[in-house]
């Protein structure tokens, strides 16, 4: 019997991220061993709860076999710890992956330099450009950008990596056959076609528990980066679950500073301010975290022209400023009715140009 199986058997039954995988290993580092120990009636280690060594012990590694054909059928790569091209900084993690299941190229998960970046779904339009320059600067510098494939700014840390011609890692938090968000299919194919890989631990069709799975994505992003750089966060954010751990395998943590009236910077600023995190302004601060100080890092692009804005929306946004303003005001400042007021307000908000804040009141976003 093939030896993938007997992984693919182990990792089913303990799941995604469980603490003990790295310790279990430790004691039996080979899956087809450990299964003919149970089958003689031996025991298992202590770290393994209850429930996984039950389901160990009713299962068999044949069971795994239309797993395994239905992969190699639709072009997803099957790695486990014993296969070469499984990602070495993924290795030490005691809660590491038993497999992944991989689309695209994996190569890129070995030999290269890598940085997270990673942020809110729902950023302004400074955090948006912010993230897109620095995924830039560090892929013209040969650094892998690590990131999960959502809305917002991870998909714009991608993005900018593609665009720059170099390889991009994408973890899901869902199966391999399913992205999520949908409308990130096309780019996710952008990702595979440029060499880069999208990783998941979820198998294809995957049925199991629905609640933690992004949660535990984010010690891959955390575990295979060199660095963690946070471009937006709120103040209670998933992305601050992927800084814990960063801080938990001892990656550097960087943030990019904000507006103080942006709640999207709430958290980056707690970081900054705690001492969790460096200072990143450029993607030199990153290469410097990762002792690539003496490679050539543009700095961040000139933002270049604003998105078209209609004369009613650019002449609200000239009235607003880092202090919140009530429509009213913005209606007096500009002398527009309140109705074209509130739809210019709209169309700010839309392309990131204004922030709402509390009380019905709005800043500019520059």
């Amino acid at each position: 019997m093939e030896s993938v199986l007997y992984w693919l058997w182990l990792a089913e039954a303990l799941g995604s991220g469980a603490r003990y995988a790295g310790e279990l290993l430790n004691r039996w580092p080979d899956p087809a061993a450990l299964c003919v120990h149970l089958r003689a009636g031996g025991a298992l280690p202590d770290c393994v709860p209850r429930t996984a060594a039950a389901r160990l012990r009713r299962t068999s590694p044949a069971d795994m076999t239309d797993r395994l054909a239905g992969c190699r059928a639709a072009g997803i790569t099957v790695l486990t710890p014993e296969d070469p091209a499984y990602p070495d900084r993924l290795r030490a993690l005691p809660d590491l992956p038993l497999v992944l299941f991989v689309t695209g190229d994996p190569a890129c998960l070995n030999g290269r330099r890598y940085a997270a970046m990673v942020g809110t779904r729902r950023p302004t339009r400074y955090g948006t450009q912010a993230c897109h320059d620095l995924a830039r600067g560090l892929a013209e510098a040969g650094v892998v950008v690590v990131s999960g494939l959502a809305d917002g700014l991870d998909g714009e840390a991608h993005r900018a990596a593609v665009e720059a011609g170099c390889p991009t890692v994408a973890f899901l938090g869902t199966a391999i056959d399913k992205t999520f968000p949908a409308a990130n299919e096309p780019l996710r194919r952008r990702i595979e076609a440029g060499g880069g890989a999208v990783v998941s631990e979820y198998p294809p069709h995957y049925q199991g528990k629905a609640t933690g799975t992004f949660l535990a994505r984010n010690r891959l992003i955390a575990g295979l980066a060199e660095a963690v750089c946070v471009t937006e966060a709120r103040s209670r954010s998933g992305t601050l679950n992927t800084v814990r751990h960063a801080e938990t395998y001892g990656r550097p943590v960087l943030a990019v500073p904000g507006s103080i009236y942006s709640p999207t910077s709430e958290g980056t600023h707690a970081l900054l301010r705690a001492g969790r995190a460096q200072l990143l302004c450029s993607a030199a601060d990153i290469l410097a975290a990762i002792g690539m100080e003496g490679d050539a890092a543009p700095r961040p692009a000139d933002r270049g022209a604003e998105p078209e804005l209609s004369p009613d929306a650019a002449a609200a946004l000239a009235a607003l400023g880092p202090s919140p303003r009530t429509p009213d005001q913005v209606a007096a400042a500009t002398g527009l009715p309140m109705p074209r007021v509130q739809t210019a307000l709209f169309e700010l908000e839309l392309t990131g140009a204004a922030a709402a804040q509390p009380g019905h009141t709005y800043i500019a976003v520059r």
